[in-house]
């Protein structure tokens, strides 16, 4: 038997969207939380070939899900020219540890501020007890920014 969907209630006639400002949204407005993220043990090949597919960045958690570190672009590629075989190494071998995190309350103002001055292409997104959430990116800000019911303040 299939699932019934629900179907979201629709707006009375005459009703508008309410418009929001880029500086009200949060990051847990645009977080992506299906991220897939990795286990310190993780072989470094199979890191790699999850870091192809999600892009950004691979978090890497403790059993409890606790953010640990994160695997990115320039880690796997400083083990290549350090002359690391990926599949000799794990996630925790190739991981930045102590990444720079968000909670989901940071405003998009913020983070923007955040992510130009250090260059970051995403963040994760943890709650109060470091547990990852998910992953927040550069292009979901911008995303978000065109949004047709966002507007900027002047």
């Amino acid at each position: 038997m299939a699932k019934k969907r629900k179907v979201p209630a629709r707006r009375p006639a005459g009703a508008r969207r309410k418009h929001v400002t880029f500086e009200d949204l949060t990051v847990g407005d645009i977080v992506n939380t299906r991220v897939q993220s990795v286990r310190l043990d993780m072989k470094g090949d199979r890191v790699a070939a999850l870091f192809l597919k999600e892009g950004g960045v691979v978090p890497v958690v403790d059993k409890a899900k606790q953010l640990m570190g994160v695997v990115s672009e320039h880690d796997l590629l400083l083990a290549l020219d350090e002359g690391q075989v990926w599949s000799a190494r794990t996630a925790k071998d190739l991981m930045s540890e102590n990444p720079y995190s968000v909670p989901p309350e940071t405003t998009l103002s913020t983070l923007v501020h955040v992510l130009t001055e250090s260059d970051l292409m995403s963040v994760p997104v943890v709650n109060a007890g470091n547990r990852l959430v998910g992953v927040v990116t550069r292009r979901d800000v911008v995303r978000a920014a065109l949004r047709p019911a966002v507007r900027r303040r002047a």
